[in-house]
């Protein structure tokens, strides 16, 4: 059979139904009505680019799809990722052709997005240095310049005395027109530092050693590293690192002894499923590099000696189906966070380090549903565990005879961070404080006698008055009965009549949370009288694992309509109003927005897709695509089952633009991104101006760039500014002139 998913599938129609999405046609003067209205409505008069229609048919289990633009990707992709100039000379022209059309149809902006630059690096203490990591006699920090882009690396004496820079990203910058450090790792002796860097944006990392106190690069060189890094062996001789094959993925354990001939590293241990990725990390204690296999729910860890590198690795447990596991070292035994043995929300075992499989578990620390235990670290009198619970995270405290207590902490919505530190033997931990309206604070926490130590504050240099907003919390009923936490920052100032704007966030993927945290950028927004919203849907697991369960595989949907109840429910309360909001999501977000908006096109002013996952069904039927084989646990397998390829065909956003009017949408991309390659975002502007009505529908392109856009801390204010510039004028906000702080 020969289906056109396009026409929208019979169960996404139903959905669609269920969602009050289903309308009548608009008779053709309410159409012209509509575009009028539209803050857009003069871009939608600008000739948008017609991109070549190459039309490729492809059948997956009886049912065949049409892809007119498959021809954007390139057949030298890999090749264009070490390479940008090898891009086919066609799939160049039309990438720059929407590049020009953006700036025809977002032109006018220019004087906003200054405005908005100007405010969000107005808001930037430029000359900051980070609260410095003490380490045996040393003291670790990362600083910025007044007006540097990009970070320098230093150290100083542990008592006082004169900074040594190991790594100046501005001065090592220079000639590559993108830049970035992955990891900056020094040995345990202090004499060096191997760091990571990236040039190209595909994360391609090449792995570099220098002297810290001279400065001087020694010969060797690694290249196509992974991102992780080096692990120093005990007696810093050498170190571990992960070494990328041609596909990207991650998959050597390799160990490198200074002075030696690269070529000629020891294999340590080698992935060879590549639905399994690699990655390595040093036990807090510092005996242990621990290499890791993990699926999207499945891991498998192997302990290296840190005193005997190329001594055989030991495993912990062999990878079993569904159970998920990591490894701490504590004196005899590891502790181990895992949810075997039906642990959903996981739970801590320990087991000796003589005999650790499973066998040997014996539960720490129980299961208790809803406490979502998201990490562990083990020092040498205390063990200090991160949690969730109800979309609150915190932190536990435990001796090893099992005492704890908790940090505790007051607002409705908050984030924090963990930080280890570099030290074993140690009664202090350092935590990040903030919510949406509280800037960062950095404490040192006294284990023993429970007092925090107020390190730094961030700074706003343009002024910050946090009594000036209100932070709440609004649940949101799904239609199964659900209740979807949604925090809400906006001006006390800012009506709540229904007659405000919005801005809804989302990401919703691989159980990450989206933290309650500050973002000085934002407030560019919210200080124009936007209210900013971040829904934790189903897929993520600010409620728990479970809540990511729910919004995965066959359960996916649920992502999507969490996110529709999420604007129903600001709209019920009278935050804002149907066609006052714009939703924002990037890369598995992009999906987010870009199912969504096909099941509400109604619903939104606008959509802002950044690096969007929006062709789902071709991307996860292509296994040789660098990130794939993994995703298949996340999303199902359409290339081996019929029926879950139909889960995927129901919502990936590609096959189901309606024709229907659509909200203008922005969409980014960067040429150099191997997460989500180019033309996924490419490919569905061009389709969204052949199956969807109204818009405008833009793309913008960073060439020189991959997922995370510029790695230059300017540069990527600018790339944001686009974004929020776009959002405003749809939002009818573009005039709007922001709430003064007084400074």
């Amino acid at each position: 059979m020969i289906i056109r998913f396009g026409a929208v599938s019979a169960i996404f129609a139903l959905l669609l139904a269920a969602c009050g999405g289903q309308e009548p046609a608009k008779p053709e003067n309410q159409k012209e009505e509509a575009m009028s209205a539209s803050p857009f409505a003069a871009a939608l008069e600008i000739p948008a680019p017609s991109v070549e229609k190459r039309p490729v048919e492809i059948t997956q289990h009886g049912v065949t799809r049409t892809d007119n633009y498959a021809w954007l990707r390139d057949a030298e992709w890999q090749q264009v990722l070490r390479d940008p100039s090898t891009l086919d000379a066609d799939i160049r022209a039309a990438l720059e052709a929407e590049n020009d059309y953006y700036q025809a149809v977002a032109g006018d902006l220019e004087p906003l997005r200054e405005a908005l630059y100007s405010e969000m690096r107005g808001r930037i203490k430029e000359a900051d240095t980070d609260v410095p990591t003490p380490d045996g006699d040393w003291a670790y920090s990362r600083r910025y310049r007044d007006g540097g882009e990009y970070p320098l690396y230093v150290r100083a004496p542990r008592n006082g005395g004169d900074e040594q820079i190991i790594i100046d990203g501005d001065a090592e910058s220079e000639g590559s027109p993108f830049f970035d450090v992955g990891s900056v790792a020094h040995s345990p002796d202090h004499r060096f530092a191997a760091y990571s860097v990236d040039r190209l944006g595909s994360e391609y990392f090449v792995i570099k050693v220098r002297e810290i106190a001279t400065g001087e690069e020694l010969p060797d060189v690694i290249e196509s590293a992974d991102a992780s890094g080096a692990a120093w062996s005990a007696d810093a001789s050498g170190f571990f690192y992960v070494e990328r094959d041609d596909n990207q993925r991650p998959v050597r354990v390799k160990y490198h002894r200074l002075g030696d001939n690269t070529a000629n590293d020891t294999l340590i241990y080698e992935e060879t499923d590549p639905g399994f990725f690699l990655g390595i990390g040093k036990s807090q204690s510092g005996e242990y590099v621990f290499a890791a296999s993990v699926s999207q729910t499945t891991s498998e860890y192997r302990a290296i000696s840190a005193h005997d590198p190329l001594a055989a690795p030991v495993l912990i447990a062999p990878r079993e189906n569904g159970v998920e596991y990591d490894v701490e070292h504590h004196g005899e035994d590891f502790y181990i966070r895992t949810n075997a043995d039906g642990a959903v929300d996981f739970k801590i075992v320990k087991t000796p380090v003589s005999a650790p499989g499973r066998e040997n578990w014996i539960d720490w620390v129980v299961h208790e549903p809803g406490r979502n235990i998201a990490r562990i670290i083990l020092y040498k009198d205390h063990i200090v565990r991160y949690e969730r619970s109800n979309a609150l995270p915190r932190i536990v405290i435990s001796t090893y005879d099992g005492a704890s207590h908790e940090i505790a902490f007051d607002e409705a919505a908050y984030s924090l961070g963990l930080s280890s530190g570099f030290e074993y033997d140690t009664n202090t931990i350092r935590f990040a404080y903030e919510s949406p309206s509280t800037p960062e604070q950095i404490f040192d926490y006294d284990i023993e006698n429970r007092k925090r130590t107020l390190l730094k504050t961030q700074e706003v240099p343009s002024g910050h008055d946090a009594s000036l907003y209100v932070v709440e919390r609004v649940d949101a009923k799904a239609a199964d009965g659900a209740v979807v936490p949604v925090i809400v920052l906006r001006l006390k100032s800012t009506p709540v009549d229904g007659s405000a704007p919005a801005l809804l966030y989302g990401y919703g993927s691989y159980g990450a949370t989206i933290p309650d945290s500050f973002s000085t950028n934002i407030l560019s927004l919210v200080d124009r009288g936007v209210i900013y919203a971040l829904a934790h849907v189903r897929g993520g697991a600010a409620k728990g694992q479970q809540w990511y369960l729910d919004g995965k595989l066959d359960k996916k949907m649920n992502s999507f309509t969490d996110f529709a109840a999420a604007a129903d429910a600001l709209i019920a309360q009278k935050f804002t109003s149907e066609k006052k909001i714009v939703i924002y999501g990037g890369s598995a977000g992009g999906l987010l927005v870009g199912a969504t908006v096909n099941l509400r096109p109604e619903l939104f002013a606008g959509v802002i897709a950044a690096v969007p996952f929006v062709d789902v069904i071709t991307t996860i039927s292509d296994g040789d695509l660098p990130l794939t084989p993994p995703e298949w646990e996340e999303w199902g397998n359409p290339i081996t089952s019929a029926e879950e390829y139909g889960w995927i065909a129901e919502y990936s956003p590609y096959e189901n633009i309606r024709d229907t009017d659509y909200p203008p949408i922005m969409a980014t991309a960067g040429l150099t991104d191997y997460r989500v390659t180019y033309w996924e975002p490419a490919k569905w502007i061009a389709r969204l101006r052949d199956d969807a009505r109204s818009g405008p529908f833009v793309l913008r392109i960073n060439m020189g760039a991959g997922h995370g856009g510029s790695a230059a801390r300017f540069e990527q204010l600018d790339e944001r500014a686009h974004l929020y510039a776009f959002a405003l004028k749809a939002l009818g906000k573009a005039d709007a002139e922001p709430v003064k702080h007084g400074k």
